[in-house]
């Protein structure tokens, strides 16, 4: 049971963290470049030190477009 909340924690951050990719894809494409930084360091600070995971690339590095789906297998 316990194991199972925390399967669903997790699944509930990383849905929060595609949202957060979407945001900052967005707002890096309308030029908003100082607060896309700043929200990719937080983002990368979160999936490195909180989740476990290897960050992501910063948009500028090739992260994903605005309005573009992220499937994940």
């Amino acid at each position: 049971m316990i194991e199972n909340h925390a399967l669903q924690y997790r699944q509930a951050a990383e849905d929060a963290l595609e949202q957060l990719d979407w945001c900052i894809g967005y707002l890096h494409g309308i030029g908003k470049r100082p607060i896309t930084r700043q929200l990719a360091r937080n983002r990368a600070y979160i999936r490195r030190n909180l989740m476990r995971e290897a960050a992501e690339p910063l948009p500028s590095e090739g992260g994903s477009k605005p309005g573009k789906a992220v499937i994940r297998g």
